[in-house]
């Protein structure tokens, strides 16, 4: 009796275990899953985020309708990635730089494709608002783990660095464009909850989005950060905001700036840089941080006015960049940073 029990039992889960396979939704739950699982990783490391994707597309391909995301993949939105790939691929066709080199250049394009499928996905899913939310609670936690860092460096997983202070993973850049991206994404909810009067709950966001704004003011901070935040908010409020709220939101957000300034060495020292960098460059020809950057930029500048429509090709880049540096106009002592193809192949 038992071990018909026990057969009983297991033949049920093999059953059970069968119709989950056969299932489309159960393979479309899955593949949320590893989506979530993706963008929570995002925070903290490249190889869980490379897993986390391949099994999402993986569990994409069963029960995937060809014809409705082919059709899908004729809307801007997705034609985009689309054609910025093709792009890239078809630069490679006149490029003068070794076919390695161009080959590897396509690679990060390749990431763009993942958007069209992410796209067609989630307009199917009712999970698409945890996304949102996965990424949101990984950042925090991330800035939890920021605060103690700046405390205890000893918790780092990185060496210790006193110029990228309050980091456990990856680098200040990274982090802070991720804290960027999560402070200016919650604008809109907080937004639409407070015109449907939901008070609370946009009270908690606000917060939310205040602290990460607060850890890149006082823990560490990226230059570009800096110059980022106040475009998006900007280009946020003209296109979802009314005038009289735009001139209340810039008054309260001067006012926290000045606050945040006065109160913040760190974010002093920061802005600091600007000037500090740009004036070694400028008038004593010293290669700086900001300094390489205008160097790249003023060059770019000029090969986009060498080949303003079709471009050196996909890959030149960095032979363009290495003959440049043999030119009297390059500024001495600013490096031309190997490709990370070539320091493969050395």
């Amino acid at each position: 009796m038992i071990h018909q029990a026990t057969a009983l039992a297991r033949e049920t889960t093999l059953q059970m275990l069968g119709r989950r396979v056969r299932s489309p939704a159960a393979w479309s739950e899955t593949a949320d899953l590893f989506a979530i699982l993706t963008v929570a990783s995002l925070p903290w490391s490249t190889s869980l985020v490379a897993i986390f994707n391949a099994a999402f597309l993986v569990c994409m391909v069963p029960f995937l309708d060809v014809r409705a995301f082919l059709q899908s993949l004729k809307r801007p939105i997705s034609a985009a990635p689309l054609a910025l790939f093709v792009l890239a691929l078809v630069g490679t066709l006149w490029s003068d730089a070794a076919w390695g080199a161009r080959l590897y250049a396509v690679g990060p394009t390749i990431k763009l494709l993942v958007l069209p499928v992410l796209l067609y996905h989630f307009e199917r899913s009712p999970r698409g608002n945890w996304m949102l939310i996965a990424f949101l609670v990984s950042c925090a936690l991330l800035s939890v783990m920021s605060w103690l860092v700046a405390f205890y460096p000893g918790l780092s997983l990185r060496p210790y660095d006193p110029l990228e202070r309050g980091i456990f993973v990856k680098n200040y850049i990274n982090q802070s464009q991720e804290f960027t991206l999560c402070a200016v994404a919650l604008a809109y909810p907080v937004m639409m909850l407070l015109r449907e009067k939901r008070y609370g709950l946009a009270g908690l966001l606000t917060a939310l989005a205040f602290s990460f704004l607060v850890n890149m003011a006082f823990v560490v901070v990226s230059r570009t950060a800096l110059v980022t935040v106040p475009i998006m908010l900007a280009v946020f409020a003209l296109l979802h905001l009314k005038w009289r709220s735009i001139a209340i939101i810039c008054a309260v957000l001067i006012a926290g700036a000045a606050v945040a300034w006065q109160a913040s060495p760190q974010l002093r020292k920061t802005a600091d840089t600007f000037s500090r960098d740009y004036r070694l460059y400028m008038k004593e020809n010293v290669p700086t941080s900001m300094g390489e950057r205008l160097e790249y930029w003023r060059h770019s500048a000029q090969f986009i006015a060498q080949a303003p429509l079709a471009g050196h090709g996909t890959g030149s880049s960095q032979g363009l960049f290495e003959r440049a540096s043999k030119e009297p106009s390059w500024v001495r002592g600013v490096r031309v940073f190997p490709s990370l193809y070539n320091q493969k192949v050395q």
